[in-house]
């Protein structure tokens, strides 16, 4: 069978989707994976086949001009302004951005690049005989490839948010229009037209779907990288983990960068604090206090077990990585999807959400101080990962997914 993965341009979007990848291969499949040249690496990385046919503005600059959009709108949920869409310097006045000038210069570039992305996944499709097609919720490419071609389109989710959310701030699926879904006769696009999606999240943390759920574990992928033995030994006392996403500051500014409260807030508790950032982030930090080390990138799914919290941003890969390991959550949260990961995370009881704006050393102190004092956290933190656990492995979701793409004949479980 050749099953054909599409991805939007950053990481943590597909990177639930690696484990299953490697399920296919190993049950003797071809996988190949749509994407933009800017994730080739990273696919390559993964033990995965690139396929450089997507194009446009990258995430950062899209992610921008949505939050200038909401701010525009009155919608933006944090104070202070946006950055500018295209430097990334932050904004006086929203009148220092003109969106219809910044259209003029671009419209045409994006509309080619769009144009490019939906009719070359198409084409790729249907030239390399795709048997099955994956997608992630924002790579809707792969479901108008899927619907045109004729073969079954199954949406992967990354996390608590799902594709028929109530809140608008929510809803991950890109617009369509340029008309391209109605345009080869498979309808107007929209959470109506996926038929399955695959569901990396357990029970207490279900996202919302109308379409046929197909559950699976969520195995954590955080990129490539070097386990440390010292990982393996049993901390002397509570270790606390801090991770940060490289994305904040570029689509929300220095603002965004609360790692230096984090620090100091976990500076004068007696744990051992583990923390992984880029280099630029690790560096801004300076002197560390003496009961915390910083490491370069290192995998979260490396450092959690053992581990008695974890502080992140509220990123769905940092957040799932956390219910797997079964560790009690911090989430210091800017987008409202980082929100909803967090306060969904806090509703099932095993972790509690701040708003990162509101994030001073004094209030992480004590919520982190919560998290290792109060054992219905960690009690939590457990039940999600047993109910995790429970769930079908990515390699018995491939026997699913083989009997969905033979058929109506063959039922799926």
């Amino acid at each position: 069978m050749r099953v054909l993965f599409v991805v939007s341009d950053w990481p943590a979007h597909y990177a639930p989707m690696i484990p299953l990848g490697w399920a296919f291969q190993a049950a003797g499949h071809d996988v190949r994976v749509v994407c933009t040249p800017a994730q080739c690496g990273p696919v390559s990385d993964a033990g995965l086949t690139p396929v450089p046919l997507l194009g446009g503005p990258d995430m950062v600059t899209q992610a921008r001009l949505l939050y200038f959009w909401q701010a525009k709108a009155g919608d933006r949920p944090y104070p202070g302004l946006p950055l500018h869409p295209d430097t990334g310097e932050e904004l006086g006045s929203l009148d220092e951005f003109d969106f219809g000038d910044w259209m003029k210069a671009n419209k045409r570039e994006i509309a080619t690049a769009v144009k490019g992305n939906f009719e070359g996944t198409v084409d790729f499709a249907r030239s390399w005989g795709a048997d099955l097609v994956v997608h992630d919720p924002l790579a809707v490419e792969g479901l108008l490839a899927a619907k045109v071609t004729g073969v079954p389109a199954v949406l992967h989710a990354w996390g608590p948010v799902g594709i028929d959310e109530e809140d608008p701030l929510l809803r991950l699926m890109p617009p369509d229009p340029a008309g391209f879904f109605p345009r080869h006769g498979v309808g107007e696009l929209g959470p109506n037209l996926v038929d399955h999606v695959i569901d990396p999240c357990p029970e207490g943390l279900r996202p919302p779907t109308r379409a046929a759920r197909l559950p699976v574990r969520y195995v954590p992928y955080n990129g490539p990288g070097e386990m440390p033995a010292w990982a393996l030994e049993p901390p002397a006392r509570p270790r606390v983990c801090v991770i940060w996403g490289g994305s904040l500051t570029r689509m929300f500014g220095p603002r965004s960068f609360v790692v230096p409260e984090v620090v100091r807030a976990l500076g004068g508790l007696d744990v051992d604090v583990v923390l992984t950032g880029t280099p630029e982030d690790t560096t801004a930090l300076g002197e560390l206090p003496a009961n915390t080390r910083a490491f370069e990138r290192l995998p979260l799914r490396f450092l959690l077990p053992g581990s008695s919290a974890v502080v992140h941003h509220g990123g769905a890969g940092c957040t799932m990585t956390a219910v797997a390991a079964g560790v009690p959550q911090l989430a210091l949260t800017f987008a409202a999807e980082q929100q909803a990961n967090g306060a969904r995370v806090a509703a099932a009881g095993a972790g509690l959400q701040l708003r990162g704006d509101l994030a001073d050393a004094g209030r992480i102190r004590a919520w982190v101080r919560r998290l290792l004092d109060e054992p219905s956290f960690r009690t939590a933190a457990g039940r999600l990962r047993e109910q995790n656990l429970a769930r079908p492995t990515p390699a018995r979701l491939v026997r699913t997914l083989e009997r969905l793409a033979a058929g109506p004949t063959a039922p799926v479980e």
